[in-house]
């Protein structure tokens, strides 16, 4: 009995690591789910702002505080406007999805919202890092020799 307590405990005490994906595997990963071309966003485009929103981070999280919302996962998709925390005042949660989702290894769900953002009025405007590293740049090196 005792065994069995303490492997509870530890079992209970063992954190999910989240993933952080390459250049190379980010970039054939969001192939594989049609990103490529999608709505006209080249794939080198969605590549780019994970890698300055998150660093291909799938537990990135960041809290800001004027809003008082939170930015979940590899495309730091924002609590007040598009994912369910349960603490953002005003949430309007328009992918239907609880931000938990946003932060799993498997980044459908991440990619289902982002998808749904890009169909949004501010597109890929929407995030900041974009406009600041990514938009009317040459972004090849983003997916140079990953084979996509």
């Amino acid at each position: 009995m005792k065994v069995l307590l303490i492997l509870g405990f530890l079992l209970l005490s063992v954190t999910v690591q989240a993933k952080v994906y390459s250049r190379c595997e980010f970039a054939r990963t969001l192939k594989s789910h049609g990103m490529d071309g999608y709505r006209g966003i080249s794939l080198a485009n969605w590549v780019c702002l994970a890698q300055h929103e998150s660093g291909f981070n799938t537990g990135a999280t960041n809290y800001n505080p004027g809003s008082r919302s939170t930015d979940y996962g590899i495309f730091q998709i924002n609590s007040k406007y598009w994912c369910n925390d349960g603490k953002t005042p005003g949430a309007v949660n328009a992918c239907g999805i609880p931000c938990s989702a946003l932060l799993k290894n498997d980044i459908t769900q991440a990619i289902t919202c982002a998808k749904r953002i890009a169909t949004s009025s501010q597109g890929l405007r929407a995030w900041v890092a974009w406009k600041a590293y990514c938009q009317n740049r040459n972004l090849s090196q983003y997916v140079r020799n990953c084979g996509v």
